[in-house]
């Protein structure tokens, strides 16, 4: 595969544009986020210790969301980053939605996940969810392993007001980043795997998921690392709110139940669209703002 370099990072990219998940990309996505210069300790919210080893706030959002494709059969596939409870790790999956009854989940690097992968149409990204379940239900974190962000703390059922879902697992588990952190290191493997699936647009759209928190400063620095483009940064989107009928679904953080939400939704049929919960939708940070990031980062 023929590849060149993007950014100051200089990431590793194919010749349409996407990152390559490959082990230079892995230890420059973790070499980034650990990189506190780059976005001027512009960190985001955080306890004292959480940066120590931790990536900027960004990245329990980008983690968390999720991506919906559909094959040319109409069957719509579910990727997101999994947990794999036996040896407490995360990994990339595809969930495929034959019927109600008949939903699977692969790897998305087995032969079963790279097929259902090759010539859908890709429909767009979901928020990650900050309510409801966890992914990593059964895990019990002592307090030393995420500076004190115990994952099993943001367990709880779809209708509890409390903070919790796949962003909170995420800020959890992205508390340590390091070679030696098994938990922190599969998440940004998975992520990256499911970036080079979906190109720079799923970094850029879900990154302008929140407006505050430091994020557009932490996207323009994505973007000059080489992460993804200028333009895939900018794209022109309005994000969607997220049916009724489909957040509780969602909020399960069972990739069988979220593909069946996933069915619920409004999609484009000529663009790529972003899903987002009511309580966050009016977040967004729109194409004017975020070019005014990306341009005092070009000055500076």
């Amino acid at each position: 595969m023929s590849s060149s370099i993007r950014g100051t990072y200089e990431f590793e990219i194919t010749k349409e544009g996407n990152v390559i998940s490959n082990s230079h990309n892995l230890e420059k996505l973790r070499e980034l986020f650990l990189d506190k210069a780059i976005v001027n300790n512009a960190l985001g919210p955080g306890d004292p210790g959480d940066f120590d080893y931790g990536a900027w706030h960004i990245l329990c959002h980008l983690a968390a969301a999720c991506a919906v494709f559909r094959r040319p059969s109409g069957e719509l596939l579910w990727v997101e980053i999994s947990h794999l409870p036996v040896i407490d790790i995360y990994t990339a999956t595809v969930t495929v939605e034959c019927s109600r009854e008949n939903v699977t989940t692969f790897p998305l690097n087995s032969s079963e996940g790279k097929a259902l992968l090759d010539g859908p149409t890709m429909l767009g990204f979901v928020e990650g969810t900050s309510l409801g379940h966890i992914s990593a239900r059964s895990v019990r974190d002592t307090a030393d392993k995420f500076n004190n962000n115990l994952r099993q703390d943001y367990e709880h059922d779809v209708e509890s007001p409390k903070d919790g879902g796949r962003v909170w697992e995420h800020w959890c588990t992205v508390r340590d980043i390091r070679v030696g952190n098994i938990v922190g290191t599969s998440v940004l493997r998975a992520y990256l795997d499911i970036v080079a699936i979906c190109g720079g647009h799923f970094v850029g759209v879900v990154g302008r998921g929140r407006g505050d928190y430091d994020h557009p400063i932490q996207l323009a620095a994505l973007v000059n690392a080489g992460l993804l483009s200028v333009e895939e940064a900018l794209v022109e989107i309005t994000p969607i709110e997220i049916p009724n009928e489909s957040e509780q679904l969602i909020c399960s953080s069972n990739p069988r139940q979220c593909v069946i939400g996933a069915r619920l939704m409004n999609w484009s049929p000529s663009r790529i669209a972003y899903q987002m919960f009511n309580r966050s939708i009016g977040s967004w940070c729109n194409t004017i703002r975020l070019r005014e990031y990306l341009t005092h980062k070009e000055k500076t």
